[in-house]
This record gives C-alpha cells, sequence and structure tokens, in this order.
C-alpha cells in the first residue's frame, strides 16, 4: 500500500449525479438532445462572412472622444 492512498471519498454533488443517473437511465440521451437545439447546429459559413464584414473596429478606450 502507498504512502499516498486515502480512503475512498465522493463528494455529496458526485453521489447526487450517480443516484440521479441511476433513478433515469434516459436522462443522458435528454441531454444530448437539449444540446443538439443550441448548440450543435449547421454553421451557414456566408453568413457569418458578412457578419465579419460587417463589423465596426471600436477603439481601444470606448468613452474617448475623438477630438
Amino acid at each position: 500500500m502507498s504512502i499516498f492512498a486515502r480512503p475512498h471519498y465522493t463528494s455529496d454533488a458526485t453521489q447526487f449525479i450517480e443516484q440521479l443517473k441511476a433513478a433515469k437511465p434516459e436522462l443522458d440521451a435528454q441531454q444530448q438532445a437539449g444540446r443538439g437545439l443550441l448548440w450543435d447546429r449547421e454553421q451557414d459559413r456566408e453568413s457569418q462572412a458578412g457578419f465579419k464584414e460587417a463589423r465596426v473596429p471600436q477603439k481601444p478606450y470606448v468613452y474617448q472622444s475623438g477630438h
């Protein structure tokens, strides 16, 4: 046994998540479906290029007047 070995510890949050996943096995699939609604989408490169071209450069200090 190593001198650095510690007794097995799981936090309350980890225990809660493990119990939740055991009670609701469909939770992972629901989370992935929800992520797909917001994040996993095809990007429109033409509109992204248009947004990039239309961008107005900002001064380093926004509140400084030009004169």
